[in-house]
C-alpha cells in the first residue's frame, strides 16, 4: 500500500544519511521532499503541517547536530515523529471487562465490516474465547447471510437476527443471549450506507446507548485517501470511538487514509486487514509500519510470518529423515511448496524487506513466481506416491500422464525434476557437511 510514499521516502532517507554535516538549508530541502511525499500519498494539510514542524524543531536540535552521524540522527527523528503519528505505541484490544466483552464495528457500506467481524472472531477464537456475532444490518439482508457463512467458517457462534426486525431490538436480545450462554466476546455488525447521513448516525448511537461496548471499532477502507478523513472525522463527533481498522492494506492506495485518520479521531490504528482471507487481519504497529514507509523493511513481521507459516512437526520430520541419510524426495519437495504457499505468497514477504532487497526483487515478476510455483504443486500432485518417492521411475510415458493430468506441456515436467534435481543436491550437501556445504551449494546454483 504505502509503495509510492516508501520509495520517495527512501530516497531521501538515503540521501539525509549521506550528509556528513546539517545546516539549515540542506534540512530544509530534505523536509521539502518529505513534504511534497506525504502530500501526493493523500496525506492531510493539517497533519502535513504538524509531522513537518515538529520534525524541523528537533531536527535543528542539539542532540542532531552534535551528533558524530548527523544524517542518521535525522533519519532517526523522521523514524520517531512517524510512529507517534501513527499512534506511537501498539495498541490492544480491550477486553477487561464483566463477560460478554461488547465490540460495535462501525464503518460505512463496502469498507468491509461484516468480513472484518469474521476475521476479529477467528483472532479471538485462537485465544480460546468463545465468540458471539450478530449482525444489526436489516437493510442489506445479504450482510445476515454473509455474517452467518464466515461465522461458521471460524467456528464462532452466530446470532440469529431478520430484516423485519429493529436493530435496536436485535442488539438487545444478542446480548441477553451472549450473557446466559457464557461468551466471553459479543461482536456487533452494522449496517453501512453509501455516504454519512444523520440517520446512519443516529440508528448507530442508539445501538452504542443501548450495548454501551468497551471497544467501538472504526472500520475504513485504506484506498479512500482523503475521504477516509472526512468519514473518520464524522464517526469521531458521533461516537466515543476507541480504534480503527484500516481494510484493504494491499490494495492499490497511497496510504494517506493510515496517517490521517488515526490524527483525526485521535484514535490508535488497532487492526489492519489484509486480503479477503479470514486470517488476513495484524495487529498494527506503528513503529514497524514507519520502518516499512521508510523503506527499512519489517523483519520483525517477516520473522513472525515464517513462524505462522511453518509447519514445525513437518520441518523436524524431515530433519531426521535427512539426519537418518534418507533421500530428499518429491513429496518433501511439495511439502516445502505448500509451506511457502502458507506464508502469505512471494509478493507479501518481498514487501517486508528492506527497499535496497526490494529493489533488487524489483525485476522479478512476483505472481508469475507465485503461479509457476502452483503450476510445480499441481505437477506433484498428479504423481502416484511411488513415482513421488522413486523420481527415477519417470520415464516418457509416465511423463505425459502426468503432464495431461497437471494440464501442462512435458517441457514443464522435466523443468520441475531440474529444479527438484538441484534442492535434492543441496539437501545432501546438508546431509554430508551441514550448512557450510549448504551455503557453497547455493552459491553453485546462482553462480557465483
Amino acid at each position: 500500500m504505502f509503495d509510492t510514499l516508501s520509495q520517495r521516502l527512501a530516497r531521501v532517507v538515503k540521501t539525509i544519511k549521506g550528509e556528513a554535516r546539517l545546516t539549515e538549508a540542506n534540512t530544509d530541502a530534505m523536509l521539502r521532499e518529505i513534504r511534497i511525499a506525504l502530500l501526493e500519498a493523500d496525506v492531510a494539510l493539517p497533519v502535513v503541517r504538524e509531522f513537518i514542524s515538529r520534525v524541523k524543531e528537533k531536527a535543528l536540535g542539539q542532540d542532531v547536530l552534535q551528533s558524530l552521524t548527523p544524517g542518521q540522527a535525522l533519519v532517526g527523528v523522521v523514524h520517531r515523529e512517524l510512529t507517534t503519528l501513527m499512534g506511537g505505541q501498539t495498541a490492544e484490544l480491550n477486553l477487561a471487562t464483566t463477560p460478554p466483552a461488547i465490540i460495535l464495528m462501525a464503518g460505512l457500506q463496502g469498507a468491509g465490516k461484516t468480513t472484518t467481524v469474521g476475521k476479529l472472531a477467528k483472532r479471538l477464537r485462537a485465544q480460546k474465547r468463545k465468540v458471539l456475532t450478530v449482525s444489526c444490518d436489516v437493510y442489506r439482508p445479504a450482510a445476515i447471510e454473509q455474517l452467518k457463512t464466515v461465522t461458521a467458517q471460524v467456528d464462532a457462534d452466530w446470532f440469529p437476527s431478520t430484516p423485519d426486525q429493529k436493530p435496536v431490538d436485535i442488539a438487545r436480545a444478542a446480548v441477553q443471549w451472549a450473557r446466559t450462554h457464557y461468551h466471553d466476546v459479543l461482536l456487533v455488525d452494522t449496517a453501512g450506507r453509501l455516504g454519512i447521513d444523520a440517520e446512519m448516525m443516529a440508528e448507530i448511537r442508539a445501538l452504542y446507548d443501548v450495548l454501551k461496548p468497551i471497544e467501538t471499532l472504526f472500520v475504513v477502507d485504506a484506498m479512500q485517501g482523503q475521504d477516509a478523513v472526512n468519514t473518520a472525522r464524522a464517526f469521531g463527533e458521533a461516537l466515543p470511538l476507541t480504534g480503527i481498522v484500516l481494510t484493504k492494506l494491499d490494495g492499490d492506495s497511497r496510504g494517506g487514509a493510515a496517517l490521517s485518520v488515526r490524527h483525526v479521531t485521535g484514535q490508535p490504528i488497532k487492526f489492519v486487514g489484509i486480503g479477503e482471507k479470514l486470517d488476513g487481519l495484524d495487529a498494527f504497529h506503528p513503529d514497524r509500519m514507519a520502518q516499512r514507509v521508510l523503506g527499512m523493511g519489517d523483519i520483525v513481521a517477516l520473522v513472525e510470518e515464517a513462524q505462522k507459516g511453518i509447519d514445525q512437526a513437518a520441518a523436524e520430520k524431515l530433519a531426521a529423515k535427512l539426519k537418518s541419510g534418507n533421500r530428499f524426495d518429491l513429496s518433501d519437495f511439495l511439502s516445502q511448496l505448500q509451506q511457502m504457499g502458507k506464508m502469505g505468497g512471494l509478493s507479501s514477504l518481498v514487501d517486508k524487506l528492506p527497499s535496497q532487497f526490494q529493489q533488487a526483487a524489483a525485476g522479478a515478476d512476483m505472481n508469475k513466481a507465485e503461479r509457476e510455483m502452483r503450476r510445480m504443486t499441481g505437477i506433484i500432485q498428479s504423481m502416484t506416491p511411488q513415482e513421488r518417492a522413486k523420481p527415477e521411475l519417470l520415464k516418457a510415458s509416465r511423463k505425459r500422464r502426468i503432464a495431461a493430468g497437471a494440464g501442462v506441456q512435458v517441457q514443464e515436467v522435466n523443468r520441475l525434476l531440474t529444479q527438484y534435481d538441484q534442492m535434492a543436491t543441496m539437501m545432501k550437501k546438508v546431509q554430508k557437511g551441514g550448512l557450510k556445504n549448504l551455503m557453497r551449494g547455493m552459491r553453485g546454483m546462482m553462480g557465483g
